[in-house]
């Protein structure tokens, strides 16, 4: 999607007076004091926070006193914030937005995916919901985009699609129709997203659907939906909040005071799932539990990252060898062609050299025969 830019206001505050009016909309919001004797009263605690880095410990210390807002993409966060047992309406909201109709989560299904290895890990959240109408919806976000987002995917909603299949197949028995299967839906949050998304850096949303070259009309059933937030972010620069979706995508990208000011002011909905947050917060013990977990999985996923990044990049340079293995044949065969035909002119030229010699020979017999038959014919002259 693309909007025109618009100048926002709310630009031009202080990250101070930000933090200040921050607290003033969420009293419950501890001071930096406090938090720091929290942590320093129990032993646990205490250890974890001083094995982080200075820069984690400041960045934690920033998002519980809101002079940053805690990022909603944590997966604890998320997880709690739009749990569809509890409040099924958010994210049914979202859906709702990105479908561009309404829909209604009916019930939540259990992740047995089956996945392999370490590639679930980068998932730092899979919900799996399936909607009124019997269709499946997977929201996943990806802090780190994957290499070959596409192809994964398609292997993740083909997964889905298998196991509503199994479903309708063993609940339905004999009574079993195609018809009975319902679309399903995959859902990627991008933080970072792969560079393919990089060449659109205008459009923040991309809806993949599955289209005949000749107007045939089928009901394929698998619809994705990529939202990369960093373009979103960055397409958002000086702009004020337009519309719902852009509010709801707001409430997953940024954790800028003035920002989170600046949208719960515009839709007072998102003040009490900020609240929600910051009562999470209020729990010292689960919160950095949870802010360890991240901070341990984006290691781990930057790792893993870097290895995929590694191994596209081995296998662009395989192919770039092979194809310059094929050009080296070519021009091998084309010098080999080359060398053949020489090879025949300089036969060619040995065979008419052999032949000028052949009749250079000839030509000096007939010139010794010549002076031969002059002499005798002189010699006959002599003799009258």
């Amino acid at each position: 999607m693309k909007y025109p830019k618009k100048n926002n206001p709310h630009r031009k505050k202080s990250s101070t007076t930000a933090a200040a009016s921050l607290s003033a909309y969420f009293p419950i919001i501890r001071s930096r004091q406090e938090i720091i004797h929290i942590i320093h009263s129990q032993k646990d605690l205490k250890s974890v926070f001083h094995s982080w880095s200075q820069e984690d410990r400041e960045n934690f210390l920033n998002c519980c006193t809101g002079s940053r807002g805690i990022k909603v993409l944590y997966d604890g966060i998320f997880k709690e914030v739009f749990n569809p047992e509890s409040s099924p309406e958010r994210l049914e909201d979202i859906l709702s937005l990105l479908f561009q109709k309404k829909v209604k989560i009916n019930t939540v299904l259990p992740n047995d995916s089956v996945r392999l290895g370490a590639e679930s890990s980068l998932l730092y959240t899979d919900i799996i919901v399936q909607l009124e109408d019997g269709s499946l919806s997977d929201i996943e976000i990806q802090k780190i985009g994957y290499a070959f987002p596409g192809e994964r995917c398609a292997c993740y909603s083909a997964d889905h699609l298998l196991r509503q299949y199994k479903r309708a197949r063993s609940s339905q028995g004999k009574n079993f129709n195609y018809r009975n299967i319902k679309n399903v839906y995959t859902i990627i949050f991008f933080e970072q997203s792969p560079k393919e998304f990089h060449s659109y850096p205008y459009h923040w949303l991309h809806v993949f659907r599955q289209h005949s070259d000749t107007g045939l009309s089928l009901n394929l059933l698998q619809e994705y939906y990529f939202i990369p937030l960093d373009i979103f972010r960055k397409n958002m620069e000086n702009k004020i909040i337009s519309c719902d979706l852009e509010a709801w995508l707001s409430f997953l990208s940024f954790d800028e005071p003035e920002r989170i000011i600046e949208l719960f002011t515009r839709y007072p909905k998102f003040k009490p799932l900020y609240q929600d947050i910051y009562e999470i917060c209020q729990n010292m013990e689960k919160v950095m539990n949870m802010y360890s977990k991240e901070l341990m999985e984006l290691d781990h996923n930057t790792v893993l990252y870097m290895i995929d990044e590694m191994q596209e990049q081995i296998d662009l340079k395989k192919m770039e060898l092979m194809e310059v293995e094929v050009q080296l044949n070519q021009k091998n065969a084309q010098i080999n062609q080359q060398e053949a035909q020489i090879n025949q002119q300089e036969a060619q030229i040995n065979q008419q050299e052999a032949q000028i010699n052949q009749q250079e020979a000839q030509i000096n017999q007939q010139e010794i025969l010549i002076r031969s038959l002059q002499e005798q014919l002189s010699a006959l002259k002599n003799q009258k």
